[in-house]
């Protein structure tokens, strides 16, 4: 991203004859942080332009390893939602972040609507829970490799009714004793709205999976990669072949997720019969889909007896 944007500078050749609409468009596809660390010293022009909080809306901060190690990124953070003026609208954390931080953006933007938080080990329930009483326009909310508990996910359905995306998505454990509906339940009975949901990684059974669906009559698509626990089948295969139009399998291909998808080091085949030598191909990946509510495309995976 950065050699595209330094080649776009260097096609210009007058940055004085800019016009400040121009600089302001230029300006956002630089991004807030980039704003604050590199345009905004240039030139008093620049600066001055800076300024402005239609340039904060959006608050990007992953991909900032260059960073970490020379600045205080809590307090770019918070000089980037100061010159938003409360009209903030995105905010995107990841790998650092703390309860004062979180709490200080829920003071600060009422109007928020995307809240993203990846690996914030420090940001508690009470914080999330603060920033959605706060911003009860969220709409979506993405949470990855973070710890929160099932009351953070009731209470935050309950204070954002608009919210109609929901990522909760974790490291994928190949270990079936280890079932879990906790997330699941609050989810299908808090979230009504939801148009789009990604578990990937949850422990969730078919019990799950089935309240989400009753619960969640607006569900569009579901990602279920690497929830073990889950066996498509018989009606509840039915269910999503008649309601949903995108669902990511248990076992379908993670090249597009954008974490690390290690699982953990334990096999799925702990409380298998090893003389029975189940090769992993007896699970195969696949992904069901629906173009046309009257055309069903889809594969599901047929488990060894």
């Amino acid at each position: 991203m950065r050699i595209i944007r330094t080649s776009f500078i260097r096609r210009i050749q007058n940055w004085g004859e800019l016009t400040h609409d121009v600089l302001s468009h230029i300006f956002q596809k630089l991004g807030a942080i980039d704003i604050l660390f590199r345009a905004q010293s240039v030139c008093s022009t620049w600066r001055q332009v800076s300024k402005e909080p239609l340039l904060f809306r959006s608050i990007d901060t992953r991909d900032r390893w260059d960073l970490f190690e020379d600045y205080d990124m809590e307090k770019i953070a918070r000089e980037a939602v100061d010159r938003s003026c409360g009209q903030l609208v995105e905010f995107s954390l990841e790998y650092f972040g703390s309860d004062e931080l979180v709490t200080y953006i829920a003071d600060k933007c009422g109007s928020l609507r995307y809240l993203r938080l990846v690996s914030c080990d420090k940001v508690s329930d009470n914080a999330l829970i603060n920033v959605a009483k706060k911003a009860v326009m969220l709409e979506e909310i993405e949470i990855c490799h973070c710890s929160f508990s099932e009351d953070m996910i009731k209470t935050v359905g309950k204070a954002c009714p608009q919210l109609t995306s929901f990522r909760l998505n974790c490291r994928g454990f190949r270990l079936p004793r280890l079932e879990s509906d906790e997330e699941a339940l609050p989810i299908a009975e808090n979230m009504p709205q939801l148009r789009h949901l990604h578990l990937f990684g949850n422990k969730l059974t078919n019990v799950g999976l089935r309240a989400i669906l009753d619960g969640c009559l607006h569900l569009e698509s579901i990602d279920l990669r690497q929830c073990f626990n889950v066996n498509l089948e018989g009606d509840l295969l039915k269910i999503c072949g008649d309601r949903l139009i995108i669902v990511r399998l248990p076992n379908d291909s993670t090249d597009d997720y954008e974490f690390d998808d290690a699982m953990d080091e334990y096999s799925y085949y702990s409380d298998l019969d090893y003389d029975n030598e189940l090769d992993y191909n007896d699970y195969p990946h696949s992904e069901y889909r629906i173009h046309d509510k009257d055309k069903c495309y889809y594969d599901y995976p047929h488990y060894p007896e």
